[in-house]
């Protein structure tokens, strides 16, 4: 993964210097936005609710216990949106539509259509990278909103219906407007951005470098999901480090 880092700069750098030529390509972009959203937003809703209220769930007795149940809202809210909305949204990404980018681009080197389009001096980067890379970038901060305001709302459900918690909803919410602020949310947006970009850009790669027949393309595919995965988690790190001097 690695040795392939300085490939990955280059081409997100060539991406970039394509960027004026996005609105020529707005066609294949919303087409990539509902492929996109489509594949993507009943799991998204899923997985967010049920990971809020797995939060309540598991810190809302231990609250309870030292009398400050009243906590639990702005905990929650502060969860979703600081950490697990952007990382989780992009761990679900990474594994359905990063290996998607993948597995196209990998098929059209393999069958040779990428080289086809270059014999019509077709820029494969403008035509295959530039769309995927600003849809999954617009695509995956939207995708993170939503996962938090879900979260929200499954943690809120928990609370009220477990009776070892039974917190109002008003109660909840009051406590989560108190704690959670605006930057708080632009955290998680700064968060999803970045790793949409890595998402998109070492999906690209493996996609472009594909060699060897469906086996290839398989090999591809693995590696795009994985090293995205990894990426993003490394980052994630250094990332929170940054944004507690906004704090």
């Amino acid at each position: 993964m690695f040795q392939n880092f300085g490939e990955m700069i280059v081409l997100l750098w060539r991406v970039l210097r394509l960027a004026p030529q996005t609105w020529r390509q707005r066609g294949k972009v919303m087409e990539q936005l509902f492929e996109i959203g489509n594949a993507s937003l009943l799991m998204a809703c899923i997985l967010s609710i049920f990971i809020g209220g797995v939060i309540a769930l598991q810190i809302g007795p231990v609250l309870v216990e030292r009398g400050m149940q009243s906590y639990l809202g702005g905990i929650v809210g502060l969860s979703m949106c600081k950490e697990l909305a952007p990382v989780m949204m992009a761990v679900l990404i990474a594994g359905r539509i990063g290996s998607a980018m993948a597995a196209e681009i990998g098929s059209m080197k393999v069958y040779q259509e990428i080289d086809a389009l270059q014999t019509m001096n077709i820029n494969p980067n403008s035509y295959l990278v530039l769309p995927r890379l600003t849809a999954i970038s617009v695509a995956l901060p939207l995708l993170v909103i939503f996962s938090i305001l879900i979260g929200w709302i499954g943690g809120a459900l928990v609370c009220v219906y477990n009776q070892h918690i039974g917190i109002s909803f008003q109660a909840f919410f009051s406590d989560l407007s108190q704690t959670v602020k605006i930057k708080h949310l632009l955290n998680g947006l700064f968060k999803g951005y970045v790793f949409a970009v890595i998402i998109g850009v070492v999906s690209c790669h493996q996609g472009l470098k594909t060699m060897g027949g469906p086996r290839g393309i398989g090999r591809s595919v693995t590696k795009a999901v994985v090293n995205s995965i990894v990426l993003i988690l490394i980052l994630d790190y250094f990332l929170t480090r940054l944004l507690q001097y906004f704090d």
